[in-house]
């Protein structure tokens, strides 16, 4: 996995957690305030239902209350508060109902088949004694009861909330009820509305979470492709410094052996063919042929130490066979010699085992330094340093030349080609290069440390 696919799955993977945690604890709190709704719904309806159930029974008690009142227990009486209450009815599935303290049902609108009949044992599906708690709770005063009971309009058995008072002078339990499961419908559909709600927010909640990974994806796509083209550019634009390098390099071994090698080679032909004619005349010829003979032997001299130096220019063999340290001795000793301007060369630490990639590259700066100095410094003295410690590598080279804006050279587009070789040079082997140049002469430092090498 590349550096940039790394920093956009960094970028995702943590949203993409932090979107899942708030997805869970949205979806705990959600069910959380659904389940505490649920309860609050629940008890205000049956709170509603309890108040409603008290005010019917109150309601149905009053409307005979002229007959309890009146002390009269005859059949005739009790009839005519039975004609009352059975005459009493809110809605299909609400009515009043009279049983005695027996268990024996008295009156039921809905049922009159119960008339009668001694239920005292009756039983629901469940096992509960319906009548038996409906007598218990008349006798403590009356109340609220539950109870499982047939609900007329649906011919089915559900759960009812009863409330049922005593009337002593008789020896009546009346009391009404009312079906709960319209109740039990309204609480499953607010649960249901509950549970559409927290799905959606769910769903909102992923499509978030995919529209945000594809924005960040979308984003570091982008993101590659414009590195992808700068890096493209600057590619390009280092393969075409590479091939400039190579070119001026070309031109300069182009102008040394036209310039030096070839023309010593000429004029060393040209005395040859004299010294051979002049062989063959008189002994004072033979003489001057041989004088001719020894001068091109000294020239030829001077062209193998030309083609020495342009063979150590390209490639010192001192660096592979002694190290960098001989190589830049000689270097130091040999620019010395060519240029006229003295070089002192100073060597601390162990400069023997550094890896050949390193010396080479800190070879070359020196190389181009020491150019750079000869061309366009004017110095009168160089010191040349190398300097180990550590793990670490410092080539330093010191004039006391003209200085110049390095700063202004390395980035301008036609000049500064052997400091950002340099530089580059040093890039790729994880060192840095640093130039500080003033009137008074300038300073390169090359650092290099040998673990990231």
């Amino acid at each position: 996995m590349q550096l940039r696919q790394k920093v956009i799955f960094l970028a995702i993977a943590p949203l993409i957690v932090a979107l899942c945690a708030i997805a869970l604890f949205v979806r705990q709190q959600a069910i959380a305030l659904a389940h505490e709704q649920h309860a609050t719904i629940q008890q205000a309806y049956l709170a509603s239902k309890q108040a409603e159930l008290k005010h019917y029974v109150d309601l149905a008690s009053h409307s005979i209350a002229h007959l309890t009142a009146s002390g009269r227990s005859d059949p005739a009486t009790l009839a005519e508060a039975k004609r009352v209450l059975q005459s009493l009815s809110f809605g299909d599935d609400g009515y009043f109902f009279v049983y005695d303290m027996h268990g024996r049902n008295l009156m039921h609108p809905r049922q009159p088949e119960l008339v009668g009949r001694d239920l005292w044992n009756l039983r629901d599906q469940f096992g509960t004694p319906t009548i038996q708690n409906i007598v218990a709770v008349a006798r403590q005063g009356g109340g609220l009861v539950r109870y499982n009971w047939v609900k007329p309009s649906t011919n089915k058995s559900g759960p009812k909330l009863g409330y049922v008072v005593a009337i002593p002078q008789w020896g009546w339990i009346l009391g009404s009820g009312l079906y709960l499961d319209d109740v039990q419908a309204a609480l499953d559909q607010v649960d249901a509305q509950q549970s559409r709600n927290i799905e959606t927010t769910m769903w909102w909640i992923a499509g978030l979470a995919i529209f945000a990974t594809l924005v960040i994806g979308g984003a570091g796509l982008a993101l590659n492709i414009s590195e992808s083209r700068v890096a493209d550019t600057k590619l390009k634009a280092l393969a075409q410094r590479v091939v400039d390098s190579q070119e001026q390099e070309r031109a300069r071994l182009s102008r040394d052996l036209h310039d030096g090698i070839s023309q010593w080679l000429v004029s060393i032909k040209l005395q040859i063919e004299a010294g051979i004619i002049r062989l063959g005349g008189t002994p004072d010829q033979q003489r001057q042929a041989r004088a001719s003979f020894e001068h091109t032997a000294e020239e030829l001299n001077k062209v193998l130490g030309e083609v020495r130096r342009i063979s150590h220019d390209l490639r010192p063999a001192l660096l592979d066979d002694l190290g960098l340290a001989a190589a830049l001795d000689h270097l130091a000793e040999e620019f010395s010699q060519h240029s006229g301007t003295p070089v002192t060369f100073a060597v601390t630490g162990d400069a023997e085992h550094l890896p050949q990639t390193v010396g080479t590259v800190l070879f070359r700066i020196a190389q181009e330094a020491l150019t750079n100095i000869e061309r366009h410094a004017g110095a009168r003295h160089i010191d040349l340093a190398l300097h180990t410690d550590r793990g670490r590598v410092l080539l330093t080279i010191a004039d006391d030349g003209a200085g110049f804006d390095a700063e202004g050279v390395a980035t301008h587009p036609q000049r500064g080609i052997g400091l950002r070789n340099m530089m580059e040079r040093l890039d790729a082997i994880g060192g840095h290069l640093d130039i500080a140049s003033s009137a008074a002469g300038t300073t390169v430092c090359a650092n290099v440390d040998l673990e990231n090498a």
